[in-house]
């Protein structure tokens, strides 16, 4: 029988918390399974290694990534909580706006009254282009032909100077809010396009007219979202930025990286578990199936935050205060108690993000949109600081694993 650990050797092995191991197993990174003792949970020891040799940096690298340091002033996350150029996010998302916190990403300056108005041929191409996509499509799907018809539209998408990238930023988000076919009321009223961000989305996700309250949650969302460090989606804006790729080229590599149902899609199985647990009326009931199935619980846990993930946190007090969101608000956590009987896990920003959408009605993609739209702010920023860098300087080195030449030619 091959060596198991106990959680502790595994915190151990991996440098982390044993709180943060259990993080791991909710995310599927790690299996564990009761003791032959009854005494706690063990791991297999090749698994344990396999997850070690993942997080182990490339040498003298700090990022994992040959010759690569990413310098940013942007992001810092750090016990517990996490920072926009040193401010707390969850303060700024208090009290803020999100088209202010954008500012402050951008620029340093909080710049409150500014608008997102998108410019209208940048509007007119990207409707055009959503209109002709074919039946079955998503938000995402929506979003990326939005940004391509945008640039296309932008004569100026080529001009990198900060000024230009900024009134190019702020047009193709109003843009892409703008593009999404309203799901609002009957009558067919919406808002105006230069209309705020959060109100202009609540329309366009959510049937019916959004109240202040359900327009409340979107902007908190969206300014907790904006950025989180180096993730997937981030990492993939930096690389084109170091090409000198314009700011929807950025975007547009951004958003494939986003896709990944490891990453901004996460939030869309947290929906449907949250909905079959509302429609069923039992947390218990959803939560044996996903595990009789093999699946993890999603929207629990957090490999960054031990314990509460701060964003779920704000997002779900603000949620709590909107009387459309009561029973998906104790589902959730209805779910999370369950989930974590045995191993402390927490609710994420994918089920804070579900209860929002369960709530409002939208689909079970709109978390994924919301997720978008927010951290092209982010996407942005990051773009803006790499282009200050050296040119191509996100250019590993590949190490060749393929067979020694002169091979013989095929025949």
């Amino acid at each position: 029988m091959e060596r198991e650990l106990s959680t502790q050797e595994v915190a151990d092995r991996l440098g982390v918390k044993p709180e943060t191991v259990y993080a791991y197993v909710s995310r599927g990174l790690l299996t564990s399974r009761r003791s032959g003792t009854g005494r706690g949970s063990v791991f297999d020891a090749k698994e344990v290694e396999a997850v070690a040799r993942k997080r182990r940096p490339v040498s003298g690298s700090p990022n994992g990534v040959a010759g690569i340091t990413v310098r940013t002033a942007i992001t810092l996350i750090e016990s517990d909580r996490y920072y926009y150029r040193g401010v707390d996010a969850v303060t700024l998302a208090r009290r803020y706006r999100f088209e202010d916190v954008a500012g402050w990403l951008w620029t340093g300056m909080l710049t409150e009254g500014v608008d997102f108005a998108p410019a209208q041929a940048a509007l007119t191409a990207a409707r055009n282009a959503v209109t002709a996509l074919p039946a079955g499509r998503g938000l995402l799907d929506v979003l990326r032909v939005a940004t391509v018809a945008a640039a296309v539209a932008d004569p100026l998408r080529f001009d990198l100077t900060t000024e230009t990238v900024h009134a190019s930023a702020r047009s193709l988000i109003g843009t892409l809010v703008a593009a999404i076919p309203v799901q609002g009321p009957a009558d067919g009223t919406s808002p105006p396009d230069d209309a705020a961000v959060a109100a202009n989305l609540g329309y366009r996700l959510a049937p019916g007219q959004p109240d202040p309250a359900m327009s409340r949650c979107l902007d908190a969302a969206l300014v907790l979202l904006i950025d989180h460090d180096l993730a997937a989606s981030t990492f993939a804006a930096r690389v084109a930025a170091s090409a000198r790729a314009n700011p929807y080229a950025v975007v547009s590599a951004a958003l494939g990286a986003l896709e990944g149902p490891l990453h901004g899609a996460a939030s869309s199985g947290a929906h449907r578990m949250l909905a079959e647990a509302l429609d069923q009326g039992s947390a218990a009931t959803v939560v044996a199936e996903h595990l009789r199935e093999g699946r993890r619980i999603p929207g629990l846990g957090h490999r960054l935050y031990p314990r509460e993930d701060p964003r779920a946190e704000l997002l779900l007090e603000i949620v709590a205060g909107w009387p459309a969101a009561e029973a998906a608000t104790r589902m959730a956590r209805e779910i999370a108690a369950t989930a974590a009987a045995r191993a402390p896990l927490y609710p994420n920003i994918d089920m804070a993000l579900a209860v929002l959408s369960v709530s409002a009605g939208m689909p079970p993609d709109a978390g994924e949109c919301i997720f978008a739209i927010a951290r092209t702010v982010g996407w942005i920023a990051h773009a803006l600081e790499e282009y200050d860098e050296r040119p191509l300087r996100m250019r590993p080195s590949g190490q060749y694993t393929g067979p020694k030449p002169p091979q013989p030619i095929p025949g």
